[in-house]
């Protein structure tokens, strides 16, 4: 059993208030509204989050502009027994990949604790992580779709078109091209809440990137769904396995 990833400490729960731009909620933290870091840079599916639970991180460094951050949020309501959490920090996303994959935890892809390099150089990229010299390793955190049940009651919003896809297409074939003198190539797509099943948005090049993926995976590029839980404590391996769609 994989050690889970531990925050520093317990995160706080609130109730986000207001998202005024993508960087940014506005939360009610025990009575007084604070304003948080949002680590997401798109939309969060298509749901409206004023009104919804979080969880908040607290940096203590007061040499940040906003040093709270919000780590989850929840569809459900508030003191609902089966409250689950949807993690949404993506830029900490590496940082728990790496965790796991420093203990051989990621079943099909490192099962024994290998070396592991992060932002290792390929082509004009820098990709995510070198494990064990032999698999690159590329993480993607996917937040624009939600593939969960959205409650009635849950606020929606209107999507704008999406087509910006240039560097996923770029990171395919760099990882394509790394098979020449590598093992193996992986983009590992990482999901931190209970989900149907990962598949791409269905957006105005879709048919342009799935081209792509079926031109990638024929030259051997490995597409891998890494599922998680996220708590106020920490953030657990559900587990991981190959994606037969996409």
């Amino acid at each position: 059993m994989a050690e889970p990833f531990r925050f520093p400490e317990p995160l706080r729960e609130g109730t986000i208030l207001a998202r005024p731009n993508r960087f940014i909620m506005d939360v009610d933290l025990d009575g007084e509204t604070v304003r948080c870091h949002c680590p997401v840079v798109s939309r969060i599916g298509d749901i409206d989050t004023a009104g919804l639970p979080c969880l908040v991180s607290d940096s203590h460094n007061p040499r940040r502009k906003l040093p709270l951050a919000v780590e989850a949020l929840s569809l459900t309501a508030p003191g609902d027994p089966g409250r689950r959490w949807v993690g949404l920090n993506q830029n900490a996303s590496n940082r728990y990949v790496e965790h796991f994959l420093r203990q051989g935890a990621v079943p099909g892809i490192v099962d024994e604790p290998v070396p592991v390099r992060r932002e290792v150089p390929l082509g004009s990229s820098r990709l995510d992580f070198l494990v064990d010299d032999s698999v690159y390793l590329e993480v993607k955190t996917p937040l624009r779709q939600l593939e969960c049940a959205v409650p009635e009651g849950v606020g929606r919003l209107p999507q704008p078109p999406f087509s910006s896809t240039d560097r996923a297409v770029r990171h395919l074939h760099e990882l394509a091209d790394s098979l020449a003198d590598h093992d193996r190539a992986v983009i590992l797509y990482c999901l931190y809440y209970a989900n149907d099943g990962f598949h791409f948005y269905h957006g105005t090049t879709y048919d342009e990137v799935m081209a792509c993926v079926d031109e990638v995976r024929a030259r051997g590029v490995e597409l891998w769904q890494a599922d998680f839980s996220v708590d106020a404590e920490k953030v657990d391996l559900v587990g991981c396995h190959p994606l037969e769609e996409w």
